[in-house]
């Protein structure tokens, strides 16, 4: 039985040339090439500078790192996401806690972080870091999030490992017009793939030469940078604590070419979008809904199930799906209800938005490279499971 997956990369003819193209060049690692992509990046995003690495992780852990966050230091994010949006408060050093989920977009939730910021300005106990997460692809509502933090000088980096591609309040997400930094992922069943890898742009230049720092074990090579100068043409310097986050040329490579062809894969997933709305509107189910404000990139296509409709359970549908050779998935499982986070005091019941939504979500089939005729199967499928 043929299984269709919840995503899956797309990599054509021009994408495996850009590769032989770096493999058979002069430079494997720390080339031009890498250069090359981080230009793309920015400039299709509208931001000044960007740096690329080795996965999204890394990236979330260096621009927190660059953030100044650190042991003592509080950082917030939604408990609807990964574990590497809350990890990387953890791998600094510092604490980390959640803000709700609005219960239409499922990002956080606008009101409940403005009655915790309330609470947490009149007991001290303000963070220094929040990372919104953009998730799905549908962009937070940055403006009010940065309104609401701005007099309380919070670093903002957005996390928007599924956004690239999408837009909001009519301009593409990374811009960084409401935040510090923005964050984006590269893996496999993203939106543009380098295989594994990740990106941080900015507007900020001294937090673009830290980030620069940080991917690399500390060590420059700038003389301007340098506590003495320098002993000869081979001379760097460690003048910081870093890490090895580089990304490969080869990697890097993959990444402009797929970069070319960004907006047909979110065009694409806007008509499957579409597909599923007008296919699926009438069955027992709450469709993804999308503010007028943003554009979504659509990495993800999630339908919530009216289980008050249904006589099957939440677990019984997701079964029946993946053994009809629909290979849905689920995002995510609230952070806070990982064994570890509860060993650090978390709770059923602290984020009752978070927790609700995830005992009915379930993520659809959603790739650039799905057909329509897969897409049919898809739908006949979840119909003959719900009626």
């Amino acid at each position: 039985m043929k299984v269709i997956p919840y995503a899956r990369q797309h990599i054509d003819k021009t994408d495996i040339e850009a590769v032989i193209d770096a493999l058979t060049s002069d430079w494997l690692s720390q080339g031009p090439v890498i250069e090359r992509f981080e230009k793309t990046v920015a400039e299709y995003c509208g931001a000044r500078y960007a740096v690329a690495v080795n996965s999204a992780t890394s990236a979330l852990h260096m621009a927190c790192l660059a953030a100044g966050l650190g042991e003592g230091d509080l950082l917030w994010t939604s408990p609807n996401t990964f574990v590497a949006s809350a990890n990387c408060a953890l791998y600094c050093g510092a604490k980390v806690d959640f803000v709700d989920i609005d219960n239409a977009t499922y990002n956080m939730g606008v009101e409940a972080l403005r009655k915790k910021l309330d609470r947490a300005a009149a007991s001290n106990g303000l963070p220094k870091v929040i990372i919104p997460v953009h998730f799905s692809g549908q962009s937070c509502d940055m403006e009010q999030i940065r309104r609401l933090t701005q007099e309380y000088g919070i670093t903002l980096i957005e996390d928007a490992s599924h956004a690239i591609g999408g837009k909001y309040k009519g301009e593409l997400i990374g811009n960084c017009r409401y935040s510090e930094m923005t964050v984006f992922s590269f893996h496999p069943v993203k939106i543009v793939t380098t295989g594994e890898g990740g990106m941080i742009v900015t507007n900020n230049e001294a937090l673009y030469r830290k980030l620069q720092l940080l991917r690399s074990h500390g060590i420059t090579r700038d003389p301007l940078q340098m506590t003495e100068a320098p002993h000869g043409p081979w001379y760097y310097q460690q003048i910081g604590l870093g890490y090895n986050y580089r990304i490969t040329d080869i990697q890097a490579a993959l990444g402009v070419s797929q970069m070319s062809r960004i907006d047909s894969f979110i065009a694409r997933r806007h008509e499957i979008a579409q597909r599923y709305d007008d296919c699926l509107k009438g069955l027992p189910l709450t469709l993804p809904y999308q503010h007028s404000d943003t554009y979504s990139a659509y990495h993800l296509y999630v339908i919530r199930l009216q289980l008050d409709k249904i006589k099957l359970t939440h677990r019984e549908v997701f079964e029946k799906l993946r053994a009809a050779g629909i290979g849905v998935n689920l995002h995510y499982i609230p952070v806070h209800l990982q064994p570890y986070y509860k060993e650090l005091g978390f709770n059923p019941g602290d984020f009752p938005h978070a927790e609700q939504y995830y005992t009915e979500a379930i993520s659809m089939p959603m790739y650039y490279a799905l057909t329509p005729e897969e897409q049919e199967v898809v739908i006949a499928r979840l119909t003959e499971v719900l009626t």
